[in-house]
């Protein structure tokens, strides 16, 4: 008899098979008259099945908005969903055929549809590694660990760096998921700011008063989601200079270093440490505009050998939790990773640029909001000068409102920590990121309010 069906049957107090059969009977009730039931046996007299502390623990903040708020779309307006960061979503920004037919080949191959090693396969960890190697931070195909999208990539890297009772830093406006992974594991997370008035630079002195004896790892995303700036090499150098004095491995998000306007440059984090061990998390999802097909990565950069061979370990059992990437996807990686065309990045890159600087010129120009100018991604923030605006009580209240008058959705702010601002995604078709900016733009007139001087408001 398997474990299984053995707990089955013992669940069920069905005892065949056990050693010390009679001393059970005795203390079992309903078998061989037993006297009466045990304590053990008295809690499952009733059903008490709950769920995991770490179920329990787990919160998405922006499902914990969005979900609470009443969106009842201008039933004469058509909706334009500014919100959501799949650059799949409206069918403007296809991937490019090569990256379709490395997956085509893959599957025709049949060579792809067993297991893979729980870490990836080694042709396709190597071609990750060639891809991402550079003289100041190389890399091999053992640096590389593959996972199901960048998300489960942050996962293992935070899994393997915190224990409970640990903290983590984590930028403030930031994306949320660092958080909803980090308290469900029973880590706390301190949030170190972020200045639009400097494009969204690290408040350094800031950060690094955060920093105590259970500080595991600082996050560090680069261009920012959902800020869309991205770091110069100067400042990355100066976080860098943080994470050294403190003696704190860096968690690098770098899942849009790929999507930077022209005349901005993004070197990865790696590249610019000379001491501080790096995680670099990424994948296809951005860049190849395929965040369905589940592909991330981890680039291990074990400056100083740091991590030494227990991070390594950490991280292959736990991807062994649900035995790697999809075996497909990594079959066609090394196609994908080649013979994508240049001209097919240009082409999004510069898309998005372009819908950037109309929805901030547009933005810019109406009374009372105040967007920050991205240099990269696929976002924009905006901030509300809430002042003007004494019908609405935060971010929420008037996206909220938004959505209702306009039929409009951006995503208010507070889904980040970061309240009285709100995300624009910039992957839309053109001509309704026009639309989008003008229904923002009469929604702001009717209800933006001067303010006087002793602070009363004033009709316009």
């Amino acid at each position: 008899m398997d474990n299984e069906s053995r707990s089955v049957q013992l669940n069920g107090n069905k005892v065949r098979g056990q050693t010390g059969g009679n001393s059970r009977r005795q203390n079992s009730p309903g078998v061989g008259g037993g006297a009466g039931p045990t304590k053990a046996a008295s809690r499952r007299q009733r059903w008490d099945v709950r769920p995991s502390e770490m179920a329990n623990n787990t919160l998405n903040p922006i499902r914990a908005i969005v979900d609470g708020m009443e969106l009842t779309p201008n039933p004469d307006k058509p909706m334009i969903s500014l919100s959501i960061g799949d650059p799949t979503v409206f069918g403007n920004l296809p991937t490019d055929n090569a990256v379709l037919q490395a997956l085509k080949d893959a599957i025709d191959s049949q060579q792809y549809n067993g297991y893979a090693p729980s870490v990836g396969y080694l042709k396709s960890r190597q071609a990750v590694a060639s891809f991402y190697s550079c003289p100041e931070a190389p890399l091999e195909a053992e640096d590389v660990i593959l996972a199901s999208g960048c998300s489960q990539a942050i996962d293992l890297a935070i899994s393997v760096l915190c224990n409970p009772g640990d903290n983590i830093l984590v930028p403030c406006p930031g994306f949320s998921l660092y958080k909803t992974l980090a308290v469900s594991m029973g880590i706390e997370v301190k949030l170190y700011n972020l200045l639009p008035e400097k494009s969204w630079e690290v408040d350094l002195q800031q950060m690094e008063s955060l920093i105590d004896e259970r500080t595991s790892c600082m996050i560090v995303t680069n261009p920012s989601n959902p800020c869309g700036s991205v770091f110069s090499e100067e400042h990355l150098r100066k976080i860098l200079q943080v994470a050294s004095r403190r003696c704190v491995p860096v968690l690098a998000d770098e899942i849009y270093s790929d999507m930077v306007f022209p005349g901005c440059s993004c070197p990865s984090m790696a590249s610019l440490s000379t001491d501080v061990p790096v995680l670099s998390c990424s994948g296809l999802a951005k860049r190849w505009l395929v965040p369905g097909w589940r592909m991330g990565w981890i680039l291990i950069h074990d400056r100083n050998d740091v991590f030494g061979s227990k991070i390594r370990q950490g991280l292959l059992k736990l991807s062994q939790r649900i035995l790697g990437a999809c075996t497909v996807v990594q079959g066609a990686l090394e196609s994908i990773l080649n013979n994508t065309p240049q001209g097919f990045y240009d082409s999004t890159v510069g898309f998005l640029k372009t819908n950037s600087e109309i929805c901030f010129n547009e933005l810019n120009a109406v009374p009372g909001l105040n967007p920050v100018m991205p240099s990269g991604a696929m976002y924009l923030m905006v901030g509300i000068d809430m002042d003007h605006f004494p019908g609405f009580k935060d971010d929420v209240d008037f996206t909220q409102q938004l959505v209702t008058e306009q039929s409009v959705f951006c995503l208010p702010a507070s889904a980040f920590e970061y309240p009285n601002f709100f995300r624009i995604v910039v992957t839309v078709p053109e001509e309704m990121m026009v639309e989008a900016c003008g229904r923002i733009r009469d929604f702001c007139r009717r209800h933006h309010r001067p303010r006087s001087r002793n602070g009363n408001d004033l009709d316009q």
